[in-house]
Parts: structure tokens; sequence; C-alpha cells
């Protein structure tokens, strides 16, 4: 079996496994996804969650988050960790949103890029989720699953996303990472992976060798 013939077997499993490919953090607006993306670095999704249903009522607008006085922002995120980093980064792409992009989060990698705090990963979400581009999220469960698939030998982020682009078909590589995240937790977990029942076991390279 060849990557790509590999890659196209997990898609179609997963795809089985959890047919609603949905983003764990929850948000109502685009600028809120961003900002529970920025949080959830060394953090999980089920904290940020926690503290963003309150953080969205305290700071119920873009603009409430770039006028925001950076101790009380600190405050409302500190759970999350490296609060003070995080604050400061949100004000700042709050900023930045409404004086450069009108309040709209924009639409290429390039410009997302220059929002502080925003790097490839939460640039893709953000891409594969609010305009439905293709994306590849490299989080941890994605670089550890794909290099267990034999999909990459690399673990650095960007080399990673640029190996599975050539193998994702563009209009699946979002939900498919949503995918591998749900899938992560559930089977290919760091440390002990569930490989008796794991639905990739027939693909897989790695059974049984964690």
């Amino acid at each position: 079996m060849t990557k790509k013939e590999r890659t196209i077997a997990a898609v179609e499993l997963l795809k089985a496994q959890y047919p609603d490919a949905l983003c764990s953090l929850e948000y109502d607006k685009p600028y809120e996804l961003m900002i529970a993306t920025r949080l959830s670095a060394q953090c999980t999704d089920a904290r940020v969650n926690i503290v963003t249903r309150t953080l969205f009522k305290q700071f119920p607008t873009l603009q409430s988050f770039a006028e925001a006085e950076l101790t009380e922002l600190e405050d409302a995120v500190k759970p999350c960790g490296f609060y003070k980093t995080k604050a400061k980064s949100i004000k700042e792409a709050a900023q930045r949103l409404l004086t450069v992009y009108g309040g709209e989060i924009p639409q290429t990698m390039e410009e997302l890029l220059t929002l502080p705090g925003i790097g490839r990963k939460t640039a893709n979400l953000l891409l594969g989720d609010l305009y439905g581009k293709p994306a590849v999220v490299t989080d941890t469960h994605f670089i550890r699953i794909c290099g267990r698939l034999g999909l990459t030998k690399h673990t650095e982020p960007q080399k990673v996303e640029e190996d599975l682009r050539k193998l994702l078909p563009p209009k699946e590589s979002s939900d498919f990472c949503h995918r591998i995240v749900l899938f992560g937790r559930e089977f290919c977990k760091a440390r002990k992976p569930v490989c008796a029942s794991c639905p990739l076991r027939e693909i897989c390279p790695s059974k049984d060798k964690q």
C-alpha cells in the first residue's frame, strides 16, 4: 500500500468512525474561534471551552477585546496558562483585525500570519473551518498519528503539513484533521494506543508496536 493509498483509506475509515467532523472548540463568531485557538496552545480544548463561556460574555465584541485592560484580560484567560503572552496577543490581534481588516478574519495564510500570536496551525484551522479552504492543522495528535501511519517521517509541524498536503484530497483535509483529533483521544493515544480495537488497524504499519 502506497502512502497515498493509505491516506485515502484513513480518510474513509475515519469518516465512517466520526461522521460529524466538528471542531472541538466552541464559538459563535469567527473571531471567537481565533481567540479560542490561541488559548488552546499548551491547554486542553475542554478547559478552553470552560474559560471562553465566561470570556465571551465578559468581552462580547471584537472591539471590547481591542480596548480591554490588559490585566483584566490576563485574569480572564489565566486558567489556560501562559496568560500574559496570550492576553497580549489576543488584544493586539483584535486591534489589528479592526484597523487593517475591518473586523473580519482574513482569508489568506499570508494575512493571517500577520496577526499577533497566529501561527500556521491556527491559520490553517481558521481557513478550513471558517472558509472551507484546504487546510492541514498539525497539532500534536496529527503529527503523532501521521507518523505512526507512515505518512510522514517528520515531526516539525510545517514539514508534516507539506507532506500531508501532497497526500490528502484538498476537500477532505480540514475534516480529516478534526477526525484525527477525535481518533487520537479515543484510540491512538500518546502512551497507550488502543490497537486491538482501532478502526485503522488494518492499514497501520505501527499496530501493536507502541
